[in-house]
């Protein structure tokens, strides 16, 4: 663990008892005493709190951020309200997407939060496509905390009373626990919360604050992961890579109508063609929800056939867990476009030996976001 960074929370996990692993170049903490399948439920029941700070701090400053930016991704960015937040992914020449990422309206200034494997490359991306006409800071001196699950609104509000009247991609400057934080209404478990930009020096308090509450227990990256499957999200490097496209990936509904064929800024961004193309004639594959039947997982690399016995491969699981809330296993993952309706029969290899698996409808838990 030596050589790899560490959070400004890395000692505060060392006490809570974590269990600490290699993550996109840092030690994390993949669960706490509490273990995986608690921290889960316990999430899903009350709330969460998720240290993210391995994940990149960016904000793009003057008055062409928006343009550029939306030069760069399929988003309407220069439709985005000040106080608002968007989903975005960077894509590539070939229609791929490079990474995901969520971009904020804050007015004098655009924020973004980028994945940890892929900050080095954005921040090298958004420089050359920007400056020096806009300003590219990346940020290191704040820590980045998700405070998520049912009751994280009272959590947070017993800390700041306002943080109650944001919604669902809401942006907003809290004083929290004396230290000034930018925090969305947002998150990646698929439950209502908020996630919490917060200098440095400041995230143990703040994290310990929100810990002394009795309805928040600290999660790890293991109950991050199937919290994000069951709610049929995607992690980047396993269901989206450089080489799949949005339509593949089944996010075409991150892609506003106004950047679509006809709308008033059509394409304009990278890879454009491709993709503009394939929302109108189909892609060849489709990301889609798995479910095994019985009790034993299929993960990440298990090839899918169409039948029980001969032929080849058709698709490929890129994530796949027990899920807990579920009580089930689950999995989602690549197969051609006529195999993708839901209810559509298919079949797993898991160790040498063919196991039943059926298309099914994502998110596997329904969404809980305040609206």
């Amino acid at each position: 663990m030596a050589e790899l960074r560490q959070t400004p929370l890395y000692d505060l996990h060392l006490e809570l008892g974590a269990k600490m692993v290699p993550f996109a170049g840092y030690a994390m903490p993949v669960h706490y005493p509490l273990g995986v399948m608690k921290e889960h439920l316990h999430c899903r029941a009350a709330a969460g709190l998720f240290d993210v700070s391995h994940m990149g701090q960016v904000i793009l400053r003057g008055a062409g951020a928006a343009a550029g930016l939306e030069r760069l991704i399929p988003q309407d960015v220069i439709g985005l309200g000040e106080g608002r937040q968007r989903y975005g992914f960077f894509t590539n020449e070939r229609g791929g997407i490079e990474d995901d990422l969520m971009f904020a309206n804050r007015g004098d200034h655009m924020f973004l939060v980028v994945n940890a494997g892929c900050k080095e490359a954005d921040v090298a991306r958004l420089r050359a496509a920007l400056e020096p006409e806009v300003q590219v800071d990346y940020i290191e001196d704040r820590a980045l905390l998700a405070l998520q699950g049912p009751a994280a609104e009272a959590a947070l509000a017993a800390v700041a009373p306002e943080v109650g009247d944001m919604t669902f991609m809401d942006v907003a400057t809290v004083s929290l626990n004396g230290a000034e934080c930018w925090v969305s209404r947002s998150g990646y478990t698929g439950e209502d919360g908020y996630e919490i930009s917060v200098p440095a020096g400041a995230a143990v308090d703040l994290a310990r604050l929100l810990l002394g509450d009795e309805r928040v227990a600290p999660i790890g990256l293991g109950a991050r992961d199937s919290l994000r499957l069951e709610a049929g999200l995607c992690l980047y490097g396993h269901d989206i890579d450089a080489s799949t496209s949005p339509v593949e990936a089944a996010l075409t509904w991150g892609i506003q109508k106004l950047r679509r064929a006809g709308g008033a800024r059509e394409g304009g961004f990278v890879g454009a063609d491709i993709i503009l193309a394939q929302m109108q004639d189909g892609a060849a594959r489709k990301r889609v929800g798995l479910l095994p039947e019985g009790r034993a997982p299929m993960r990440d690399g298990t090839e899918i056939f169409a039948g029980a016995e001969g032929g080849t491969a058709v698709g490929h699981v890129t994530s796949g867990a027990f899920g807990p809330t579920l009580q089930a296993p689950m999995a989602m993952g690549y197969v051609p476009s006529a195999l993708s309706r839901a209810g559509t029969q298919l079949f797993g290899e898991v160790r040498g030996k063919r196991l039943p698996v059926k298309v099914a409808p994502l998110p596997f838990t329904p969404a809980n976001f305040k609206r």
